[in-house]
């Protein structure tokens, strides 16, 4: 996401390499793996040292051919167990993946339409609705991220003895949709769940029955399974840490190895087939790593196969990168595949800070095998510093105001004649360039201007799409939405009573938002918290008030956004209920 890269440019300094990288040679020759092993074994180990990474297990797979595969660190560092290519990781989203194949192996039987109502294979599904008929929630809209479905039902996701994950379809029967299906793509472990279930009762099996007998088997992926249980250990800052087990199957719950995924990308690349079995059919494969969303205009330049990412991971020259990452607490994953040149790489990480060390190796690895198998090199980029321009009245008009984002709500204030922006408890300058576009950079301790090429580079503007006026980020040409100019109006006087502090009454094992709170800012009313897996961060995010007393809609487009939350007196004290949490006010 843009502005947490920001923060992250900003505040995590970049060490002074203690050794060099190994010398590149003159010429690589043609199915010459050796220089990007070696580069990127240096790199990992850098990494590793720099984030304070334990463990980590790198695969990589030209076609049928796994050229390299090795373990970096521990997979038990107190035991002195060494990670390899077989260490046990738990992949968190990329489970996703394998889920969209299963429905997709129905689909090939005639057992399930992917563009047919969900409750048509799920009949015990239902779901309130702000928007009429919600027919479009479908297979197809799931696995695309477009079925406008909450993103998660939050409360036992994470717990030590969790629930099946089947138990929401009855819990979600009075939540709302957050959009109507098509509208714009918002990740939702929810739907991914629901489409699990619709398998068990499709398949006549438990999803996990069903992925195993169908999947896993015939691939041989022998060290993998479908498990809520967390394999081996994970680590935060070097440290042995807790990992609690995850109730999501479908969406985020995949045990796996780097030579167990190097199977399923073999199949892959060999048109659904592997060693003798037929897993899934060539037009089938091609069908899930097509563009679905393409005449989505709040998607922008941003491209969603049937499970499958197609944006996100950049490898330039490569034509399409066909991705999905996991991200949990504690692991970090990526699987990438280059499918024009039969080229893939799974990275597997067990430590809590490995998810911009997972991220860059996926692509350096990427663009070194490209480089090695067709001679396809990297564009040197010139940097070209760009000149600002001042502000006028009308920037100072059209930026200043709330933006709800991706990762929380903005407030962009006129300050003398400069834009002044508050996020997550950290204040920047919008600055403008001369193409019209605007660049960020740091207000250090709220007044000294820091600039930063990463963030002086960032191309943010206003567009208006489908009514909506939305802001915009835009690298290298390709344009993805940010976040939602907010235009607040007078709230009800009942609400005034939930400003305040606020306790859990139900919480769960997993990790639990704290210092919980409800402001009010002139017409906005606006949720406020922190948390312990980000230190220092204030995380906001903007209510509105929804035509039914009692209901609130967290304001916004996209991920996260639009969702319900409810608000009642109970003996005379407000409660607040989200996701399947009550709290109470202090």
């Amino acid at each position: 996401m843009p502005f947490r890269q920001i923060v992250l440019f900003v505040f995590i300094a970049a060490l002074t390499a203690c050794s060099t990288p190994p010398q590149k040679p003159a010429a690589v020759a043609r199915g010459d793996y050796g220089y990007t092993k070696q580069y990127i074994s240096w790199l990992i180990e850098q990494g590793m040292d720099d984030d304070d990474v334990t463990g980590l297990s790198i695969a990589l797979v030209d076609d049928q051919q796994v050229v390299w595969a090795q373990g970096f660190g521990y997979e038990d560092k107190e035991a002195g167990i060494k990670a390899t290519p077989d260490t046990p990781y738990h992949l968190g989203s990329i489970a996703k993946v394998f889920t969209a194949t299963a429905a997709m192996q129905l689909a090939e039987q005639g057992r399930l339409d992917i563009d047919q109502p969900l409750q048509r294979y799920l009949p015990q599904f239902s779901i309130k609705s702000r928007f009429g008929d919600m027919r479009g929630i479908t297979p197809r809209s799931i696995m695309t991220h477009h079925s406008g479905l909450p993103g998660y039902w939050v409360r036992g996701m994470s717990e030590r003895h969790p629930a099946p994950f089947e138990d929401q379809v009855a819990a979600v029967r009075d939540e709302y949709v957050a959009t109507p299906p098509g509208t714009v793509f918002a990740y939702s472990n929810l739907g991914y769940s629901l489409l699990g279930a619709a398998i068990g009762e499709v398949s006549g099996d438990c999803y996990a029955g069903y992925m195993n007998r169908y999947l896993l088997q015939p691939l041989g992926m022998t060290r993998s399974e479908f498990s809520a249980r967390i394999p081996g250990k994970a680590y935060k800052d070097g440290k042995e840490v807790e990992a609690i087990p995850l109730r999501d199957l479908p969406s985020s719950s995949l045990i796996s190895s780097a030579s167990d995924m190097t199977r399923f990308v073999r199949m892959l690349f060999a048109d659904g087939k592997l060693e003798g079995h037929q897993i899934i059919r060539p037009e089938t494969l091609r069908e899930m790593v097509r563009a679905q969303n393409e005449n989505v205009a709040l998607d922008f330049d941003f491209r969603m196969g049937l499970g499958w990412m197609l944006s996100g991971v950049d490898v330039p020259g490569a034509g399409a990168v066909v991705n999905h990452g996991g991200t949990t607490l504690n692991y970090h994953t990526m699987l990438a595949l280059l499918p024009e040149h039969k080229l893939g790489v799974v990275v597997l990480s067990n430590s809590a800070g490995s998810q911009a060390l997972v991220a860059k190796v996926t692509e350096e690895t990427l663009r070194l095998a490209l480089e090695a198998k067709r001679g396809i090199v990297k564009p040197q980029q010139q940097f070209v510093e760009s000149r600002l321009a001042p502000l006028n009245a009308d920037d100072l008009r059209d930026y200043a105001g709330y933006f709800e984002t991706l990762i929380g709500l903005v407030k962009v204030e006129n300050r003398k004649g400069a834009l002044i922006a508050e996020l997550m408890g950290w204040e920047f300058e919008l600055v403008k360039h001369e193409s019209g576009d605007f660049g960020v950079r740091l207000k250090l301790l709220g007044f000294i201007p820091v600039a930063n090429r990463q963030m002086m580079e960032t191309k943010l503007s206003l567009r208006r799409v489908g009514g909506r006026e939305v802001l915009v980020y835009e690298k290298e040409g390709r344009a993805m939405l940010v976040g939602e100019k907010l235009h607040p109006q007078p709230l009800p006087e009942y609400l005034d009573d939930y400003v305040g502090e606020y306790d859990f009454v139900n919480p769960h094992d997993g990790p639990m938002p704290e210092n919980v709170r409800i402001v009010r800012e002139g017409d906005l009313l606006v949720g406020e918290f922190n948390s312990s897996i980000m230190p220092g961060f204030l995380f906001r995010t903007a209510f509105l008030p929804a035509p039914v007393q009692g209901e609130l809609i967290m304001a916004g487009v996209g991920s996260g956004k639009g969702e319900t939350l409810r608000v009642a007196r109970v003996d005379g004290v407000p409660h607040v209920y989200f996701s399947g949490f009550e709290l109470r006010k202090r």
